[in-house]
């Protein structure tokens, strides 16, 4: 949800509990600026009772290369330095300050390949439709959830991805001495990037 309010000059993000600003700094008046959002927010939120946990707020910079620094009020302590990261979990996406999704993708994997792990010790045959029901609900929505948002562009980040759909498409014994593009025809199931670039489609 996106707000534009008359005491704050940029970009007001907010969903649920969480709160973003998003300011193009072009200039150091700029960065000046969105100081002063901050300075306005605190503000706001000390005299409303929803005080903002300053030791949780962070800034990430985006492409422009001037020192900046900026400070919210901590309670007691006085005004605290934001700490500056180049990675940041947002709603359970990984974004970094160079906008390339290697990090998410390489977590989406290890956590769909802990759910083929835990398949695999449980079930000691799968047949093709059971596999179907198993891959849809529990493995597969990992390495797509928000993927409109951090869809891989990298051969490297989107072999990635593939690699775990292809492990998981052993799990079906029978299917197992077949080559991966003729496993997907016989689950009757596209490759990763082929989903993908459908959905988009959809989107557009």
């Amino acid at each position: 949800m996106s707000y534009h309010v008359l005491w704050i000059k940029n970009e007001l993000k907010m969903f649920a509990d969480d709160t973003k600003i998003r300011c193009k700094i072009m200039t150091e008046k700029d960065g000046a600026t969105l100081q002063e959002d901050l300075d306005n927010l605190t503000i706001w939120s000390n005299t409303w009772q929803l005080k903002f946990n300053a030791e949780k707020c962070k800034v990430m910079h985006i492409g422009h290369s001037f020192k900046t620094e900026y400070y919210m009020t901590d309670g007691s302590s006085g005004k605290k330095k934001l700490e500056s990261v180049q990675e940041e979990r947002d709603l359970g996406v990984i974004i970094r300050s160079d906008l390339k999704s290697s990090s998410q993708c390489t977590k989406s994997a290890a956590t769909a390949r802990r759910v083929i792990a835990m398949v695999r010790r449980t079930f000691r045959h799968l047949d093709i439709e059971d596999f179907l029901v198993i891959y849809k609900t529990y493995i597969r929505p990992h390495l797509e959830y928000c993927i409109q948002a951090w869809t891989p562009h990298l051969l490297k980040d989107i072999e990635v991805l593939e690699r775990v759909q292809k492990a998981a498409t052993h799990l079906v014994p029978k299917l197992r001495k077949y080559t991966y593009p003729l496993r997907l025809q016989k689950l009757g199931i596209t490759s990763l990037k082929d989903r993908r670039e459908r959905g988009d489609i959809i989107e557009v």
